[in-house]
């Protein structure tokens, strides 16, 4: 993996459990990766490395959305205790089921059924499906996708919006009568919640 922008696109393609963040990294630092890891809905373990062992840094990047941090030099036989640790608390924590009409998420292994119909999406796929599901009926513009789901990376003009948007309604409406996925004309989009027309 080459710079912190790498590990933002590597997040957003793969549905990893845990992710071991490094501080120093080229380009984005592990902080700003951290924090636009959080602000697009990465709900997987992120435990940071560093050599910056000050409370401060420490505090910092527990701030930014990391569950653990730990300082250099560690020995490995920490580094697996601590990532067996954060496994073990994510099982605890993991989310509920979401079901909106007969559309099922399970947050814990961002899995997807569509009426019993298993479907693959990306992780940036999932996280606005998960945004849509835990509000449906709710209206969700592009800028407030934008900045809940992208951060400050990309401009209110970028077509990044509709993309997703046209692939997740491939993926889950599948040219359904019935689709989920709504474009509100002039507001934005949202998954229409159950008994609405």
């Amino acid at each position: 993996m080459g710079d912190g922008r790498d590990a933002l696109d590597w997040a957003a393609t793969y549905p990893y459990d845990l992710v071991i963040l490094d501080v120093i990294l080229p380009g984005l630092d592990g902080f700003a990766v951290c924090t636009a890891l959080r602000a697009a809905g990465f709900a997987s373990a992120i435990l940071m490395l560093t050599a910056l062992d000050d409370v401060q840094d420490r505090i910092k990047g527990l701030d930014r959305g990391a569950d653990d941090y730990l300082a250099k030099p560690f020995s490995m036989d920490e580094l697996r205790a601590r990532v067996r640790a954060l496994g073990r608390r994510r099982l605890e924590d993991r989310a509920a089921m979401i079901h909106v009409a007969d559309l099922e998420l399970d947050p814990s292994t961002q899995s997807v059924l569509r009426a019993g119909r298993p479907i693959r999406l990306t992780a940036r796929e999932f996280a606005i499906l998960e945004l849509f599901a835990r509000h449906p009926g709710q209206i969700f513009g592009q800028e407030r996708l934008i900045e809940a789901l992208w951060g400050a990376d990309f401009a209110p003009e970028s077509n990044i919006v509709e993309v997703y948007i046209r692939s997740l309604r491939r993926k889950v409406d599948d040219g359904r009568r019935d689709g989920l996925i709504e474009t509100v004309r002039g507001s934005g989009y949202r998954l229409r919640a159950a008994g609405s027309s």
